[in-house]
């Protein structure tokens, strides 16, 4: 009986390094074939320059520098084994997402993605042409169809494969991570598999870049649409898929499967892989953050070091007069708890001097908000300089909740270079606090418990000024998320003076999101590129 081994290589390009893209490629099929005998190699989409170039893709020197990578490929690529592999190319006047066929030293053919997904983070229309022919090649008596990421989202280039002799269908990804997406790629996997009655191979990028994250879980489903083979979640390595030929099927057979994972391990993997690789990939020696006691910074604090490890983390408390003692010495406790570097530096002084020097300036009005935000806007300045004299990014901490509605100081506690839980809601956030404590002590659980107050007047809690968050975080799913408006949102039984109270706020502070850190995208629509709305326009809410 005929067998086929594919390896399916779910591996963190870095974008824009193409030579060591090229290297890593060759390095993984001699790495294949040794442990595996990997008859098939599958990578990633755009794999050479990562996952997304976007305007790297319009410089002159791209197209020759894939030449040269490609040239290099060919030459020291282990012979024997098809490679698959995805990357950009320039022909015949026109640029293609392309996933060309490499095989003992000579590039056989290329296949041109069809599906070009033009909505949410993706924009590939603004690069790319669209191809429009299938591309079957046979390898050891098995005829691959190969596809690329959307074209299996749709059902025109699935079906062109098949009609074309495939037997076996491989597919190409760069596939970003959202709460329910890896149960919705799977049933999709399932669903194609069983309209056309052929297996399917899907093959994820791994790891972060910028304020995407992918997760990997390649995977392989038989004719009938059952699991076969799935690569771990969040980890880089070769994933085998045997195939046996029965007379004119090939069959893959059983092999290793993940099993289910709660939400909150799925989403807490996603936070720790986006701050490592975003500090990693843009070679910062560690972070430093401000560690208030409450909630968001404690949740963020055992994000970065899981991600990063606590010698690299540096966490610094800043009192002022209405720091709890509880916060002092609850945040005290917590870096202890997980072994980072720890100082007290408190902010009176700098307050107070703003303050003198301001007295003329504020003279004759009522004390509001902005002597608030100038403790924030110390915070931010002492932070910015331990960033600047110890090459450490400063983590910002706020939470989705907050971003929405504006609850955060500009130039204070949205000073930094990353927000690991920029897309993560108030109560998510209490979820995964929660969670992380089962796995090994984190976070105290008196900060899990305490009301949330950001401390900059007397007895202040956030309650006093926002609805609960239960409420807040249902209006903002619908509102940001869903694209309700006021009035939908109101039928769907929350109150008027709520819901319009929120609506307004997410509406007026636009300007606010478009200056704050980067930070990844967990949900179905996060701020950035996943929404686009104008800062300075005159719509009201309502229907």
């Amino acid at each position: 009986m005929q067998d086929l081994t594919l390896v399916m290589a779910q591996l963190d390009p870095l974008v824009g390094d193409i030579p060591c893209n090229a290297d890593l490629a060759i390095e993984t099929v001699r790495e294949a074939r040794i442990e595996h005998g990997a008859d098939i190699v599958v990578l990633p989409e755009l794999f050479l320059t990562g996952y997304p170039p976007e305007d790297l893709l319009l410089r002159h020197s791209m197209e020759t520098r894939l030449r040269h990578a490609r040239a290099h490929m060919a030459e020291k690529m282990s012979r024997d084994v098809m490679v698959i592999v995805g990357y950009p190319g320039r022909r015949e006047g026109h640029n293609w997402n392309l996933a060309g066929v490499l095989y003992n030293g000579e590039w056989l053919d290329e296949y041109a993605k069809q599906a070009l997904p033009n909505y949410q983070v993706f924009d590939e229309q603004r690069y790319f042409t669209s191809g429009s022919q299938p591309l079957v090649v046979e390898h050891k008596g098995a005829k691959i169809g190969i596809l690329i990421c959307e074209d299996i989202w749709s059902e025109k280039p699935v079906r062109q494969a098949r009609d074309a002799g495939a037997q076996i269908l491989v597919t190409l990804n760069a596939s970003p991570f959202h709460q329910d997406k890896p149960a919705e790629r799977l049933s999709l996997l399932e669903e194609r598999a069983r309209e056309v009655e052929l297996p399917i191979v899907y093959v994820n990028q791994i790891g972060g870049q910028d304020e995407l994250v992918f997760d990997g879980g390649s995977a392989c489903v038989n004719a009938k649409g059952e699991l076969m083979v799935q690569a771990p979640h969040w980890a880089v390595g070769l994933m085998p898929v045997q195939f046996v030929r029965d007379k004119h099927h090939w069959v893959p057979q059983p092999g290793e499967t993940e099993p289910d994972v709660e939400p909150e391990d799925n989403l807490y993997c996603a936070l720790v892989t986006g701050l490592r690789d975003y500090v990693n990939k843009s070679g910062f020696q560690g972070v430093v953050l401000g560690l208030s006691g409450g909630i968001d910074s404690a949740l963020s604090l055992a994000i970065a070091v899981d991600a990063l490890g606590p010698q690299r983390v540096h966490a610094v408390m800043m009192p002022y007069h209405y720091t709890a003692d509880i916060s002092r010495q609850d945040a005290a406790e917590q870096a202890e708890m997980l072994g980072v570097s720890y100082e007290v530096l408190p902010i009176e002084p700098m307050v107070e001097a703003f303050m003198t020097t301001l007295a003329e300036s504020f003279a004759g009005t009522e004390r509001d908000t902005t002597e608030e935000n100038l403790q924030s806007r110390c915070r931010g300045v002492l932070l910015m300089a331990i960033s600047n004299k110890k090459g450490l990014m400063v983590l910002t901490t706020g939470n989705k909740s907050e971003m929405a509605v504006g609850y955060a100081t500009l130039y204070g506690d949205m000073v930094g270079g990353y927000n690991a839980i920029k897309d993560v809601y108030k109560t998510w956030v209490y979820r995964l606090a929660r969670w992380r404590n089962t796995q090994s002590p984190a976070i105290p659980e008196r900060v899990i418990e305490r009301p949330p107050t950001a401390e900059l007047a007397p007895d202040q809690q956030d309650s006093d000024s926002l609805p609960g968050y239960d409420v807040l975080d249902a209006i903002l799913v619908r509102y940001i998320e869903g694209d309700m408006s006021a009035e939908a949102i109101i039928e769907a039984g929350f109150e008027r003076d709520d819901v319009y109270q929120v609506v307004k706020l997410v509406d007026r502070c636009e300007y606010k999101r478009r200056q704050a850190p980067v930070g990844v995208r967990v949900t179905r629509r996060g701020f950035g590129r996943d929404r686009r709305y104008p800062i300075v326009n005159a719509w009201q809410p309502g229907d």
